[in-house]
C-alpha cells in the first residue's frame, strides 16, 4: 500500500533548486549569480510572470524563498538556494520556473566565463536534477526547472535548461516565454 502503483501521489510537494560557481580569480571582479523564480497564473501560463521571487525579495505568501545568497561564490557547497513550497501555493498559480542570471557589472560574463558552476534541484533527499551550465556555456541566463501543476492540482518537475543572451532584467521578462 502506497507504492507507486497505488494512486496516492500527491505529486512534488516541496523542493529546493540551487546554484554553485568558483570565486573569480585573485584581482578580477567577483562574479554574482542569481537564483530567479517566476510565477505564472492559470489565465496567463505563457506570458509575463506574476511575481518574481529573487536576491531582495521573496514570494508575497512565503512560499517560495531565497535561503542562502552569495555575490561571489565563496563558500562549500551551493552558493545560492531557492526553497519553493509548492503545496502550499494558491490554486491560481499553475506554473513555476526557476533561472539563473549573471550580473553584469564589469561587463558580459558568460556561463563558460565561470569556473565550477552548477545546478541541483531536490525533493527532499531526492535528486530529481543535477548538472552544469556547459550546454549554455555562451549564455548570460539559463532557465534551470518548470514545475507545473495538472487539473488534479499535483505539481511535476521538467529540467527545463535553456540559455539566454540577456541581462537580469530583461531575463525576468523572457525565462517563461514558449
Amino acid at each position: 500500500m502506497g507504492g507507486p502503483s497505488s494512486g496516492a501521489s500527491k505529486g512534488i510537494e516541496k523542493v529546493e533548486v540551487m546554484a554553485r560557481w568558483d570565486p573569480a580569480p585573485i584581482g578580477a571582479p567577483s562574479h554574482d549569480v542569481d537564483i530567479i523564480g517566476a510565477t505564472y497564473r492559470a489565465s496567463d501560463p505563457q506570458g509575463q510572470p506574476a511575481y518574481l521571487v529573487h536576491f531582495d525579495s521573496r514570494s508575497p505568501d512565503g512560499t517560495i524563498t531565497l535561503s542562502r545568497d552569495s555575490r561571489t561564490g565563496q563558500g562549500f557547497g551551493y552558493d545560492e538556494v531557492m526553497v519553493l513550497e509548492l503545496e502550499r501555493l494558491a490554486p491560481e498559480f499553475v506554473r513555476v520556473v526557476v533561472g539563473v542570471a549573471i550580473q553584469q557589472r564589469s561587463g558580459r560574463v558568460t556561463f563558460g566565463d565561470i569556473a565550477g558552476n552548477g545546478y541541483r534541484v531536490v525533493e527532499g533527499y531526492t535528486k530529481l536534477a543535477e548538472g552544469d551550465f556547459g550546454a549554455v556555456a555562451d549564455a548570460t541566463a539559463a532557465t534551470v526547472a518548470e514545475f507545473t501543476r495538472d487539473e488534479r492540482g499535483e505539481w511535476s518537475f521538467r529540467l527545463a535548461l535553456r540559455g539566454f543572451d540577456t541581462d537580469p532584467e530583461a531575463f525576468t521578462r523572457v525565462m517563461g516565454g514558449a
